[in-house]
């Protein structure tokens, strides 16, 4: 049965790289990743940037499992814990953080060539706020000079299905002349998107809350195994 990965293999093996004199061999497998990638990271030629993610600190490995590996490049890293599932969770629309500086100008293209999409419709597809999709709607954004409209669907924020899904919602609303009804929607679209945000904040702050106590742990039998093994008489 092959072992679990890391929680975060890419920011785990650039951690390796940069901290370790292990095989790209070695990273690759223990991360779960192709080699190419790995030397893609030594080499910084990789689309990505990842912050390293340090895995003695999480549990994942230790600093003798790391010291056996770089003695022996035929050797294989052994999971020391593995990490825990983090499951998704009902709520708003996640965006890697990388692509986050681009909502403002897919939300600006589609209020441009969309204006049948309600707000409720947009917070959906695009993960964001009322508020942010009216200060761009009324020019009064702290960014507004330098957003410019943009397909979503290009810059990855949505999936060419959901955009048609949208426009086509909106189209068939429209044609029902149910604008007071939308209204009551939205109202009640934005207060469920609220209250979902809300309970994604805690959920998230609760979850943090439990990794940092396994790492405090985690760091605790390790300085302790270190203790032991330094001091072996007093054991």
């Amino acid at each position: 049965m092959a072992q679990p990965t890391p929680l975060m293999p890419h920011a785990t093996a650039s951690w390796l790289v940069d901290n370790t004199s292990l095989s790209f061999e070695q990273i690759a497998e223990f991360c779960g990743l192709h080699i190419l990638e790995v030397q893609a990271m030594a080499d910084d030629l990789a689309s990505s940037k990842y912050t390293g993610r340090d895995p003695v600190h999480s549990g994942e490995l230790t600093h003798d499992e790391i010291d056996r590996g770089q003695a022996d490049p035929n050797y294989s890293l052994k999971m020391q814990r593995a990490p825990v599932d983090v499951s998704r969770t009902k709520g708003p629309r996640y965006t890697p953080v990388s692509k986050r500086q681009d909502k403002p100008d897919g939300i600006a293209w589609i209020i441009r060539n969309h204006p049948e999409i309600s707000d409720a419709q947009i917070g959906k597809l695009i993960g964001t706020t009322r508020n942010t999709i009216n200060a761009i709607r009324e020019r009064t954004h702290w960014n507004i000079q330098n957003i410019q409209p943009k397909d979503p669907v290009t810059l990855g924020l949505c999936s060419q299905r959901e955009l048609d899904a949208a426009v086509a919602k909106a189209a068939k609303r429209a044609a029902a002349g149910g604008e007071a009804d939308e209204a009551v929607a939205e109202s009640r679209d934005d207060r469920a998107m609220l209250i979902e945000e809300l309970r994604a904040e805690r959920e998230n702050a609760a979850k943090a809350a439990v990794e940092a106590a396994q790492e405090a742990e985690a760091e605790a039998w390790l300085a302790n195994k270190r203790a032991a093994e330094a001091n072996p008489a007093e054991s």
